[in-house]
């Protein structure tokens, strides 16, 4: 009984060493990954590029490669954009004294197109820079502070949305976003990954500060209402005449993304006499 004993555990101890040399480790062509930025608003209120309100950003991505040159990747971020006309040099934007924030809630599809083949764990493979562009869509409302209280402007409507004959300046709370830009990716050690990506997002929507259009004139506002108040905010309210330039339609907003991210491969385990792909790459 001994010694049936012991050939059994010989046996096991054979079968399982032997399983264990053919069963390999693989990373898979999924990532989950986290990242932290920050964020730039760019519209009617900031025309010429200024980078004075950076805001952090932060998300979580799954980014899939399709192989060594294309991936594609899902990411969910927030941040926060602003800006004010005090940072502005031009006069008319002085004296028009407007300002705003807003909370951002993106969710994005994005393809990347490397310039070098990319597999993490293969180190013929390890760096990249590459392109990437895609489509999305966004949750935003503006606000502002008045003597000390918060204000909603969409609900407000301080470019004339609420006025009779000004309906077509309505506008939502979410709009689509086309993420356009550059990034590097770098794997560190087999399964984990450093990015750096610098995407602008171009919008559907004018409406990110609550400036697009002319002014309305005060006299299509309640007397002493805060609607009044922040429809024209210059010094005596000598701005806010009917047709008088408030913003800009010819362009949409915009808010740029720079972001550092660190992603991690998932691992699966396979048979070794099993075709080897750009997909999965074993560990080495």
């Amino acid at each position: 009984m001994v010694q049936i004993c012991k050939t059994l555990l010989i046996i096991i101890l054979f079968v399982t060493g032997a399983f264990q040399l053919q069963a390999q480790k693989y990373y898979t062509a999924e990532e989950l990954g986290i990242s932290a930025g920050g964020s730039q608003y760019f519209g009617d209120l900031n025309e010429n590029y200024g980078f004075q309100t950076i805001h952090p950003s932060g998300g979580l991505y799954l980014r899939k490669r399709m192989n060594m040159y294309i991936a594609l990747k899902g990411e969910m971020t927030i941040t926060q954009v602003s800006y004010d006309d005090k940072y502005n040099t031009d006069l008319f934007d002085k004296t028009r004294n407007l300002n705003f924030n807003s909370q951002i809630f993106e969710g994005c599809l994005q393809a990347e197109f490397n310039f070098f083949g990319f597999v993490t764990g293969d180190p013929t493979h390890r760096f990249t820079p590459y392109l990437t562009g895609g489509i999305g869509a966004f949750y935003y409302s503006p606000y502002t502070t008045y003597n000390g209280q918060k204000y909603a402007l969409q609900q407000l409507g301080t470019e004339g949305q609420n006025v009779s004959g000004y309906s077509n300046r309505k506008y939502g709370s979410a709009a689509a976003c086309f993420p356009i830009g550059v990034g590097i990716k770098y794997w560190v050690i087999g399964g984990v990954n450093i990015t750096v990506e610098v995407a602008d997002r171009l919008t559907t929507t004018d409406h990110l500060d609550d400036v697009s259009a002319t002014y309305v004139g005060a006299s299509n506002f309640k007397t002493n209402s805060a609607a009044l108040a922040l429809q024209d905010r210059s010094p005596g309210q000598t701005l806010g005449i009917a047709g008088k330039q408030r913003g800009n339609t010819a362009s949409m907003d915009q808010y740029l993304v720079a972001e550092i991210s660190v992603s991690f491969n998932f691992t699966s385990y396979r048979c070794p006499s099993a075709d080897r792909n750009d997909d999965q790459m074993r560990i080495r």
